[in-house]
């Protein structure tokens, strides 16, 4: 019992202990640059309500689409330690062959394209 008292005494002081040498050691001189409240290079002179265009938006569901997929290509390297290594193999082909087909559709139908 005396150990579990000692122990959260002493964690006790010592967050207290560090959070004064914290307080005292920080720099208190802010600038107008670190009190602003956007941190994106710009100063917020217009409205906040700007529409996105919907190219961020699909470009953005691309990525991560594709970005996710990727990652179901991570364990491969384990799957030639397999008795049959032949079938992860093609199902990883198949899954490369699906995410190029992929591409190539978004290519062609001008998903990928900034420009209007």
């Amino acid at each position: 019992m005396n150990m579990i008292l000692f122990m959260i005494s002493l964690s006790l002081a010592l967050s207290i202990a560090l959070t004064t040498l914290n307080f005292w050691l920080a720099q208190t001189n802010p600038d107008p640059e670190k009190l602003s409240p956007y941190e994106c290079g710009f100063d917020p002179l217009g409205s906040a309500r700007l529409p996105f265009s919907i190219r961020f938006f699909l470009v953005a569901i691309l990525f991560l689409l594709f970005d996710l997929e990727i990652a179901l290509l991570l364990p491969l390297p384990w799957a030639t330690q397999l008795q049959n290594p032949t079938t992860s193999l093609l199902w990883a082909s198949l899954l490369i062959l699906l995410l190029t087909l992929g591409l190539i559709h978004e290519w062609t139908q001008g998903g990928l394209e900034w420009a209007e």
